[in-house]
């Protein structure tokens, strides 16, 4: 999620959770009212206010526990979508190179793949390389790492979104 996408769900799930307090206290205030005319005296009626009011605060301590869960979820999925960029920038460097035909000998060659090779053990011999005769080679097995990758970070964001969302019934 990018920035502006975890500020609008936060601005969103702030005013949601707004709004379940206040129609939480307005149940209360209406259940007391409904109940008031019934009851004896003081103490039964206090005694039916601190029963709805600690349901009512019950539910608002759950519904602050859903927030806090979505704000670290929200986090930590931006975590994720970095270092998934990370991946996708060094695998991208990785198969320019090899379209380029850049000396293997190279250092920032040679750094690129010694970082990279371990993102790419995972596809070694699915797909060969193909390598015209001048040099230039299409890396399959580097474009199937970055598809699998962005199949694996779809899942995860998936997964995450599971978790940070919450349902909420008023």
């Amino acid at each position: 999620m990018s920035d502006d996408k975890v500020l609008v769900d936060e601005a969103r799930r702030t005013a949601q959770h707004r709004r379940i307090r206040e129609h939480i206290q307005r149940d209360v205030d209406a259940a007391i009212e409904v109940r008031a005319p019934r009851l004896r005296d003081e103490r039964e009626v206090a005694e039916v206010g601190a029963e709805l009011r600690g349901r009512a605060i019950e539910e608002v301590h759950h519904t602050e526990r859903e927030v806090q869960l979505g704000r670290h979820t929200a986090r930590f999925s931006q975590a994720v979508n970095y270092l998934f960029g990370i991946v996708y920038a060094l695998l991208g460097i990785r198969l320019l190179l090899a379209l380029i035909a850049a000396r293997p000998g190279a250092g920032s060659s040679q750094a690129i793949r010694g970082i990279t090779d371990p993102l790419l053990l995972p596809f070694k011999g699915i797909l060969p390389n193909l390598t015209t005769p001048d040099g230039y080679t299409l890396a399959l097995p580097v474009l199937f790492a970055i598809l699998m990758y962005g199949v694996l970070h779809l899942a995860v964001r998936g997964l995450l979104r599971l978790i940070g969302e919450r349902k909420t019934h008023v």
